[in-house]
């Protein structure tokens, strides 16, 4: 599994800047923190040679010419850096003069650093649990707040990033997940079993939002910042017709064997429990759909349904489902959660943080106990703005969207979900350590471990990367070399045992790789 996170971005002290001028000097200023960190790996464009935007899990591919341009990502010239570098503005002629401006970017912790759609956009290495995915996560924040600061002291003002989903004028951008789950399990499957469990999966791990409505033009607060920029239940695009399920069918991966999941209906989460939760649930869920244990469940009207949850911080609103049953999202996600304590419920199991931390919500929100606050951020969210309304601030104050805006803020600080954190007044879950660490070091029992020990052990033979292969290129050989990672756990530390040691070559690892 995997998370991406697109960043809110802005520059009040220097407005005639475009986000997508910002996100590009925010990339670009990433190298300099790698550097900072000892980590040579920054600096690697994407190869998009494996890319299948419009691939469509359903069965087909829908026509370029039909696609929003959004859609295709697989076009790096896109968001061009030459492109960017047309754009006018003393300050942006300042940067320009100072270094070449990126546009991507691959780390060495084997995530993807990028300009996604005039955001910042930092896409974690692939993991094999949850835990390992709230941890390098967590350092994708931090990396990124990094690369905003820099970028600032650059521009000669600040930049601000923000891990929300929403600007308040109507427009949203994502916080995804991805799961790999077998090609021979029937599409239909997943769509049947998820739609019900991702309607209500919010109320476990939404991030809460001020307003309701896309522009939050009516006064309130809901459990999601996605929950109303969704319209349909399956489709192909992320940006325009939000579906609950994607069918993007690119896999990164070994086509005949694995299929991707792409999740575009998440909240970006600032409390780590929140994201373990989203994360771990979803990872269980897959598990009883792929062993024919999941809860059957159909809601007649799952698009709605998830405003309705949404707009319910009471949590008592009630699902119409098959045959006439009334659930509440509460009772959905108890279903699917006793079915995956059933079956999952050993304590060595990967999952098992997440599986206890997903009862522990379940129970204390049905409790109505305040300290459901402390592990899921919807919760502890609305506990924050309760104490400003008791001033006399209306739900329609400009002051509680402010405060919600700096909720999200990532400079250190400065976020007001931070301060929880580090006041203990919300769970931390993830050591100091564990998140140093994963700023500069890739999973090991992935292969992202090679992805990301090649880009910082032999910075100078790779041309790109992507998450399926290598493009090297050695004085030795006449053309480029690309290596592929079809499979997940190919190239993990246990596989490459001294190929990244010092004194080793880059041809014993392309030998070795080649012999997987």
């Amino acid at each position: 599994m995997g998370l991406e996170t697109e960043f809110g971005i802005l520059a009040p002290g220097l407005p005639e800047l475009s986000p997508t001028q910002l996100s590009a000097a925010v990339v670009t200023a990433m190298v300099e923190v790698a550097q900072e960190l000892g980590s040579r790996g920054a600096g690697a464009p994407w190869d998009y040679v494996h890319e299948r935007p419009l691939q469509d899990a359903r069965g087909f591919e829908q026509e370029r010419a039909t696609a929003d341009p959004s859609q295709l990502t697989n076009e790096g010239a896109v968001l061009d850096a030459r492109q960017i570098a047309l754009e006018d503005g003393d300050a942006w002629a300042a940067l320009k003069s100072e270094q070449d401006v990126l546009m991507n970017l691959v780390l060495g912790n084997g995530a993807r650093f990028y300009v996604d759609h005039a955001h910042p956009e930092y896409s974690s290495p692939e993991t094999s649990n949850a835990w390992d995915a709230m941890t390098w996560d967590l350092a994708g924040d931090r990396l990124a707040s990094r690369a905003a600061e820099l970028a600032g002291q650059r521009l000669g003002t600040e930049v601000l990033l923000h891990k929300n989903n929403t600007d308040g004028k109507g427009q949203s951008y994502g916080a995804h997940e991805n799961y790999l789950v077998p090609r021979a399990l029937p599409f239909d499957s997943l769509v049947d079993g998820l739609t019900p469990f991702f309607v209500t999966r919010q109320v476990i791990c939404g991030a809460g939002r001020v307003g309701l409505g896309r522009r939050g033009e009516r006064p309130g607060f809901q459990l999601s910042q996605r929950g109303d920029f969704f319209e349909n239940r399956v489709g192909l695009e992320t940006t325009i017709r939000r579906p609950l399920i994607n069918t993007r069918d690119e896999p990164h991966a070994d086509d005949a064997r694995f299929r991707r999941l792409h999740v575009i209906i998440g909240d970006a989460n600032l409390f780590p429990a929140s994201t373990l939760i989203r994360a771990g649930s979803t990872s269980l869920v897959l598990r009883l759909i792929e062993d024919g244990l999941a809860p059957r469940i159909t809601l007649a009207d799952p698009v709605g349904d998830l405003q309705r949850v949404s707009h319910d911080p009471g949590l008592g609103a009630t699902l119409v489902a098959d045959g006439g049953r009334r659930l509440t999202a509460l009772d959905i996600q108890e279903l699917y959660l006793g079915a995956a304590e059933r079956h999952y419920g050993d304590p060595e199991d990967a999952e098992r943080e997440a599986l206890r931390l997903w009862r522990r919500c379940v129970d204390l929100l049905r409790a109505g106990d305040p300290a459901a606050g402390h592990w899921v951020e919807w919760r502890g969210k609305l506990s924050l703005m309760e104490r400003y309304r008791e001033r006399g601030l209306a739900w329609d104050d400009p002051k509680l969207a402010l405060v919600d805006l700096q909720w999200a803020d990532l400079r250190p600080g400065k976020g007001l979900a931070n301060a929880l954190l580090q006041r203990g007044q919300a769970a931390g879950m993830v050591g100091e350590g564990e998140v140093e660490a994963a700023l500069t070091t890739p999973p090991s029992d992935t292969r992202a471990w090679t992805r990301g020990r090649t880009l910082t052990r032999f910075p100078e033979a790779v041309v790109a990367a992507n998450w399926d292969s290598l493009s090297l290129s050695l004085d030795c050989l006449p053309q480029l070399v690309r290596v592929g990672l079809p499979d997940p756990w190919q190239g993990t530390q246990a596989l490459t045992q001294g190929l990244f040691e010092p004194g080793a070559r880059v041809q014993e690892l392309i030998k070795s790789l080649r012999g997987l």
